[in-house]
């Protein structure tokens, strides 16, 4: 069978040969519970799972105690609306978003709104080039940042957007979408100022079922999941919650996926993807009458719409020539709507793209568009 070009690495990426013999060896030698034994096995385990932490919090530059596991970037997005609401009156709350949002950064506030819970969700505006301008973000209690479009690929300029909207509400809680920037551009939580940041592990090249919540105030907050090894004490009338970050990750963890998270940090750390391939996909479509290209050349992705041709048939017509791409809303309906288009063809690269797989693809679209 004829290898797979595989141009998706913004859906899922795939996975490094390290992270792949780290999690092999964890289930053949080192595998038990954690939080939950006293014997060396499961001490060792409970060691992996604080070293993977602090890896994770260097990556970022916050505090071990910030960092969450959850089980991706969807699921913690949902958790901090919840978190929030236990720690606030948010009945008058307004919650501020862009188009560029992800569905599972702006529903879950959405499904707030229609249940009477808060008052009001306004939108950032975006400028001529489709990113929020700094100078109109509105006031309001809770500011939503997608920091790239993950049909755009441009990185947003989040600290100055948190700087602007705490000149209009000191006390505004800021919550970052980080999912598709971590895989291009590093990240500082503190120069950044924000409250709340999410990513997933599978989009950097950990496994499937992990993600990190980033807590900036983490002691102030009360869990928003109730279970085991979230509690130091509990009798008829109290409990006590156990710090953090451990009062937010009640259940057991998904061990085998955080004892990959470090390689595949240390492997995109050191292998972050080729974006010239992008430019190099971009000239050669830009050439083609029939291609309207919806992002921009020095993008992290490729995004493009074809005159005449469903996404979706492109897409199929790809997949039998054993090339790999997305196609769709890529679950962000409202920036495909401001771009005047119901779905797109997306293309991203990881560091194990080629100029050959280029090749391969402007090949096969040359074939396919005429």
């Amino acid at each position: 069978m004829k290898d797979i070009v595989y141009f998706d690495a913004a859906a899922s990426f795939l996975k490094p040969e390290s992270v792949i013999v780290a999690e092999m060896d964890f289930l053949r030698r080192h595998y038990a519970n954690a939080g939950r034994g006293v014997c060396a096995r499961a001490g060792a385990v409970d060691d992996m799972v604080a070293r993977s932490r602090r890896r994770v919090a260097d990556f970022i530059n916050a505090d071990a105690a910030q960092i969450v596991w959850t089980a991706n970037a969807t699921d913690g997005l949902n958790r901090i609306v919840h978190i929030i609401e236990h720690q606030f009156d948010i009945s008058g709350f307004s919650v501020a978003v862009s188009d560029l949002d992800h569905h599972s950064a702006r529903l879950p506030w959405v499904e707030m709104l229609k249940r009477g819970k808060i008052r009001k969700i306004e939108k950032c505006e975006l400028d001529e080039n489709f990113n929020i301008k700094i100078d109109s973000v509105p006031k309001s209690d809770v500011l939503v940042i997608t920091a790239m479009s993950n049909v755009l690929g441009i990185a947003q300029d989040v600290a100055e957007i948190i700087r602007a909207a705490r000149r209009k509400n000191p006390n505004v809680i800021t919550v970052v979408d980080a999912t598709q920037y971590i895989v291009h551009k590093k990240i500082d939580v503190r120069a950044w100022d924000c409250d709340f940041l999410v990513a997933s592990g599978h989009k950097i090249g950990a496994d499937t079922g992990v993600g990190i919540l980033y807590i900036r105030d983490s002691q102030k907050y009360m869990p928003d999941k109730f279970g085991g090894g979230m509690v130091l004490r509990v009798d008829e009338a109290d409990v006590v919650w156990n710090n953090p970050p451990h009062r937010f990750e009640a259940g057991t963890l998904p061990l085998t996926q955080i004892c990959g998270m470090p390689f595949a940090i240390d492997e995109l750390e050191s292998h972050r993807p080729d974006l010239d391939l992008i430019k190099y996909m971009y000239d050669g479509l830009q050439k083609n009458p029939r291609i309207k290209i919806l992002s921009s050349r020095d993008a992290a992705i490729l995004t493009f719409v074809i005159d005449g041709m469903h996404p979706l048939d492109f897409g199929a017509y790809m997949g039998a020539n054993n090339i790999c791409v997305r196609v769709g809303n890529m679950c962000a309906s409202w920036v495909h709507r401001c771009l005047g288009v119901d779905g797109s063809i997306r293309v991203s690269v990881g560091p194990w793209n080629t100029r050959q797989d280029a090749d391969e693809f402007l090949s096969v679209v040359q074939k396919t568009v005429k």
